[in-house]
């Protein structure tokens, strides 16, 4: 396996002068991005960084951020990639517990950069500004002449450092080789069926695995990586218009605001022929709107995470809504039932359990940074325990149904939240809905329908529906409470937790002539 700076090197040789990465009125082809990516090494180096020494960016998804990637790929340097929206606290314990050498950030970022003890005594990139007492401007750095890079690291070496999101406790750090790291982006192209010459919209942030894959994936096929540094629906509208984007990999929720936006249907998106999505569950309501906006040669589920980048792949999303489809190219899954220790133990078609993917995978990371007592925790028998639920039918496809600790236990019953939101869904009056467990003295839990509405509709409306649909009595929301939005994580992951602690806005009781939280008889 070739290490990732030969990887790009391969590329610019194949297609120097493909388009490579646009940003705004910037336009680079593949040999003039790898001048500038020889003078980010040479940058590099001379901050002091050597061959496995970690770099952390806090970076949104600009031309300068992917430069970097690849520049630290040829340095053998591991890029430490943070949430630019991280506080001064998040920052701090990821500059300590990567052991950072160095920092890159931009001005969305300074206050909390100034606010950081931790990155006061670091060497700094500042891109996108002026450099402060103590750093170097991007800037500089980039417009310097240098001699061609050359790949520093070996396939065995760490390409990069992701974070977890860290929901219940501190982000854990997942450290990834480069041959890892390449046979995730050769899997990528392969299982979405990618061509020579693609454009993809690179919204997904580059601290996400969601993003570095596309980010690697275009540059195998001398594809375009067209960078959207901060999501905005009109203006991720104007480029897939504007720059003929040919494939799209979002979450389910930028492709929710996508074809909702007022803007949509006047907008050419006629080059996008590919469609895929990943982490989270995409509802039946949403999986039939986008085949209808889209109409795609190609409609991929992809589920995986940051651990093991691939688990199952489903190339014809809408065939069998809701199904994760089938092991990818470099691993295997299986569902393992409730409680077992021993990988081995298969549950039964239609029996929920624990996803397992096997921890040998060529896309697998070994372990979590330094974080033995997580390793002991999702490591087992050469299995990597995802902490997902699902099942698998008798065709043998996947279905995920929640988390482990997102299953609501109601009158002795497990319950899934995603079956009852894929069914309410498909109310017309339903824009977006999360259903969570709230607790109850005599149920233990009971199910909770969070709805963000498009038109009126009564909670008992929604209970009849749910009940017609086929959901058994267990299933059917006990409590409807009516949302300004459903909470969601930067990258668009559903917050259910801050459902439960009651951290959302009610909505606006002018919005439609109906009370916004009702008890509904079941």
């Amino acid at each position: 396996m070739l290490d990732l700076g030969t990887s790009f090197l391969a590329s610019v040789s194949r297609d120097p002068e493909a388009l490579a990465v646009v940003d705004g009125g910037v336009r680079l082809t593949y040999a003039g991005w790898y001048r500038a990516i020889s003078s980010v090494v040479e940058g590099l180096d001379a901050l002091g960084l050597r061959p496995g020494d970690r770099l952390v960016t806090i970076l949104q998804n600009r031309w300068e951020a992917a430069t970097l990637h690849w520049a630290c790929q040829f340095a053998g340097v591991v890029i430490v990639p943070l949430n630019w929206r991280a506080t001064a606290d998040e920052l701090d314990h990821a500059l300590a517990d990567s052991d950072a050498r160095a920092l890159v950030y931009e001005p969305v970022a300074a206050a909390t950069v100034a606010a950081s003890p931790a990155a006061a005594v670091l060497p700094r990139l500042a891109v996108g500004a002026a450099a402060g007492p103590g750093e170097t401007a991007f800037a500089d750095v980039v417009a310097r002449d240098a001699a061609p890079a050359r790949a520093a690291a070996s396939a065995e070496a760490l390409s990069l450092m992701l974070y977890t999101s860290g929901t219940t406790a501190r982000p854990k750090g997942v450290p990834r080789r480069h041959r890892a790291e390449r046979a995730a982006a050769l899997a990528h192209v392969a299982q979405n069926l990618y061509r020579r010459g693609e454009r993809t919209l690179g919204v997904m942030p580059l601290y996400h695995t969601m993003g570095v894959r596309s980010l690697l994936a275009m540059s195998l096929i001398g594809g375009t990586f067209v960078c959207l540094p901060r999501f905005s629906v009109a203006e991720a509208l104007r480029l897939v218009a504007a720059e003929r984007v040919t494939n799209l990999y979002l979450v389910p929720t930028l492709y929710h605001d996508l074809v909702h936006h007022a803007a949509f249907d006047a907008t050419d998106v006629s080059s996008v022929r590919k469609l895929g999505f990943a982490g989270a569950s995409m509802t039946d309501g949403l999986l039939a709107r986008l085949t209808e906006a889209f109409r795609p040669d190609l409609f991929v589920n992809h589920y995986g995470s940051s651990e093991v980048y691939t688990f199952t792949i489903d190339q014809d999303a809408p065939r069998k809504p809701g199904s994760a489809g089938r092991a990818g190219l470099n691993t295997m899954v299986r569902v393992v039932p409730f409680g077992a220790r021993d990988p081995a133990a298969t549950a039964h078609p239609g029996e929920e359990g624990e996803i397992a993917v096997i921890a040998g995978g060529d896309e697998a990371f070994e372990g979590y940074w330094r974080r033995p007592e997580a390793d002991a925790k999702a490591l087992r028998g050469g299995w990597y325990f995802t902490g997902d639920t699902g099942y698998a039918d008798a065709d043998g496809d996947l279905f995920v149904t929640g988390r482990v600790d997102d299953m609501i236990i109601t009158g002795g019953e497990n319950v899934s939240p995603v079956e009852i939101e894929s069914c309410l869904s498909l109310h017309p009056a339903v824009s977006e809905v999360a259903v969570v467990g709230l607790p109850d003295e005599r149920w233990g839990k009971v199910v909770a329908a969070f709805i963000k509405r498009r038109g009126p509709v009564q909670p008992a409306e929604l209970v009849a529906y749910c009940r017609a649909a086929g959901l058994p009595s267990h299933k059917l929301p006990r409590s409807t409470v009516f949302v300004a939005e459903i909470p969601k994580s930067p990258v668009g992951k559903l917050l259910r937790r801050r459902l439960v602690s009651g951290d959302y806005e009610l909505e606006a009781a002018s919005a439609f002539p109906s009370h916004t939280s009702v008890e509904a008889l079941t």
